[in-house]
């Protein structure tokens, strides 16, 4: 009898082995991932496929020009939207150049992120950086600023109505200007947004003030120091000019800075973005107004549209956010 049990004992502790055996493997990696749980969220990411079931989602943004207070303002606004989806972002500046604008794309790839996110500086030359991250399977999304080349695919592109805002900038010059006078536009026309505001600014004039006449319409850049520069030429072949409409706020900072340097008054200056230094301006009364964006919501319908895609909906190819204007009025009211 007593030989029966300890044949019996030993054969459970032979099956006791076998089983501890079986599951040691398992034991060890889940004790082995919990001890990496206290590093980043970036090597969380890193460290499970991208896009996997209840894998940690990471979203690869590059800016443009990451130093424009606009884009801050719409990091910012993504940055607390992921956060409250517990999504990483990878956020990097492209400098407002191509190539490496490309590169941070290709890097975003070697990451294997869910999903990027892109303010293009050349929107026809990014298609082929689409592209590739198309074929790595990886989303594209565009803010701001579209993509219009015929390679790749973007999921969706949220921006400023912007035909609606730089109508918004035209009814300002109209009501500055009034119903006659030649005015100035400083332009960007190789940015799809800014055309688009260009578009509305001018069919603004032509149905609200239809004798006010743009005399020039000069590429400056988007920059400060060369808005400013080519005003200074605008002014010199048109001293009786009227009003300036600035395609965004540094352009329109510039043709201030030129407007007092050449000692003239009453140019009714208008921008686009109302940053706080043209608000300043405005309060001040050396700007007339501005088309306000809203970049924050930009940044947060962005990641909204993002997160709707993880969820299996289609969005709408493209979302539009209304833009409004910001005036004197506005900078006085409490």
């Amino acid at each position: 009898m007593s030989q029966a049990v300890d044949n019996n004992a030993a054969l459970k502790e032979i099956k006791l082995i076998k089983k501890l055996a079986r599951i040691a493997p398992a034991t060890i990696a889940v004790a082995l991932f919990a001890g990496c749980s206290h590093g980043t969220s970036q090597s969380s990411a890193a460290a499970s496929p991208a896009g996997a079931p209840g894998a940690h989602k990471t979203i690869g943004v590059s800016i443009q020009n990451r130093e424009a207070q606009f884009y801050q303002d719409m990091e910012s606004g993504m940055r607390q939207q992921a956060a409250k989806y517990g999504y990483a972002l990878i956020v990097v500046d492209a400098s407002r150049d191509n190539a490496k604008q490309q590169s941070q794309v290709e890097d975003f790839i070697s990451k294997r992120v869910d999903a990027i996110v892109l303010t293009p500086y050349d929107s026809q030359a990014i298609g082929s950086a689409i592209a590739e991250a198309n074929n790595a399977g990886i989303p594209v999304f565009t803010a701001d600023i579209a993509s219009t080349s015929r390679q790749g695919r973007v999921v969706a592109h949220i921006a400023s109505d912007n035909v609606q805002g730089g109508f918004q900038a035209g009814k300002l010059v109209c009501e500055a200007v009034g119903k006659t006078g030649s005015v100035a536009i400083i332009d960007e026309p190789e940015v799809t947004s800014v055309q688009d505001r260009v578009k509305g600014f001018k069919m603004a004039l032509a149905q609200i003030c239809p004798s006010v006449t743009i005399v020039a319409d000069v590429d400056s850049g988007g920059t400060r120091d060369k808005a400013s520069s080519d005003t200074g030429d605008v002014l010199q072949a048109h001293r009786d000019l009227k009003g300036i409409f600035g395609i965004n706020d540094d352009s329109a900072l510039g043709a201030m800075a030129a407007v007092k340097a050449a000692g003239m008054k009453n140019i009714a200056i208008v921008g686009y973005d109302a940053t706080p230094e043209a608000r300043s301006a405005i309060a001040k009364g050396d700007m007339y107004g501005d088309a306000i964006q809203y970049p924050a919501k930009i940044g947060s319908t962005t990641i909204d549209i993002i997160h709707a895609y993880f969820n299996s909906q289609t969005p709408q190819p493209v979302v539009k956010i209304p833009v409004g204007t910001y005036t004197r009025a506005n900078a006085s009211a409490p």
